[in-house]
This record gives C-alpha cells, structure tokens and sequence, in this order.
C-alpha cells in the first residue's frame, strides 16, 4: 500500500492524539526532494537512536514531553516547544511521556 503524502493545499490534521497516541504509527506527511515532514511518536521510555540528518530539522512537541539528546548537551521539549537543529547534528529523542513531534526537514538542493 502506498503511503499517502498531503498534496499542496491539503489540510493535516495535527491535534493532540490524547489516549489514540500509543496507538498510533508515525505518518509521513509531505516528502519532496527539498523538504519532508513527519508526525513522529515517541512513546515513555522509547527511543529513536542516534543519528544525523543531512538537511536541517525542525522539532514542535505536539503533546507529551521528550529529551533530545545532542553531542554535549541535551534538552527537554515539552508540549508547545519547538527547537531547530543544523543539518548533520547528532541526535537521539526519549520519550519522557508519550510523545507526539511535528518534524521537518530542509534539504539543500
């Protein structure tokens, strides 16, 4: 099955999952060859291991609470809270509550 990816102009409904979050799969939400998004769930006491990205990254906590682990420091993103990371930083996210996270990515072209 084909994943379906929002066209331009299309509405993405990115509410709080409340009690479907532990349920619920992360969803590709656009992929271009300069951009991607993603609704990413981490759930309490999961992890998504170290890695890099090439293109910069933006993380909005939607709900819940996650710790971002970076090369020397780590940072906690509570519901509301956004950060940005350079293309090529190291990092990893744990889940501190069951987390929803509105993720984009900027690729150089």
């Amino acid at each position: 099955m084909a994943i379906h990816h929002a066209k331009s102009g299309e509405v993405v409904d990115l509410r709080p999952l409340g009690n479907k979050l532990a349920e619920t799969k992360p969803t590709a939400l656009v992929k271009t060859p300069s951009f991607e998004a993603a609704r990413l769930i981490v759930l309490a006491g999961k992890e998504i291991p170290p890695h890099e990205v090439s293109g910069n990254v933006t993380l909005y906590c939607l709900e819940g609470r996650v710790r971002i682990a970076l090369d020397h420091t780590a940072i906690e993103l509570a519901a509301g809270e956004w950060v940005y990371l350079d293309g090529g930083e190291r990092h990893s996210v744990n889940g501190i509550e069951d987390s929803s996270l509105l993720m984009t990515i900027l690729f150089d072209r």
